[in-house]
């Protein structure tokens, strides 16, 4: 194994937390793209669907809708929710 494979298999295995809709789930550290966070969700048990829209909580209280082709680089404690695209609340 060089150097290289093993800074590659350390990044696989390191993890972050991020929370969907109040729930805690576990995805791989670096870039997920929506669907992925949806997917990953949906096997931990968050009660949601693939269709749903989800958007990312920023830190001035706003939101961003992250499309499921959308990357975003994880990081500990990021925030998303997920909402049926159809819910006007």
């Amino acid at each position: 194994m060089t150097a290289e494979d093993a800074v590659a298999e350390d990044i696989r295995l390191k993890t972050v937390t991020i929370e969907v809709n109040d729930h805690k789930v576990e995805m791989p550290a670096g870039p997920a793209t929506g669907l992925e966070i949806k997917e990953a969700a949906i096997k931990q048990g968050v009660t949601i669907q693939l269709n749903f829209v989800l958007q990312v909580q920023l830190p001035n209280g706003s939101s961003k809708v992250i499309g499921d082709d959308d990357k975003v680089s994880l990081a500990e404690h990021l925030a998303f929710t997920a909402i049926a695209a159809d819910d006007n609340s």
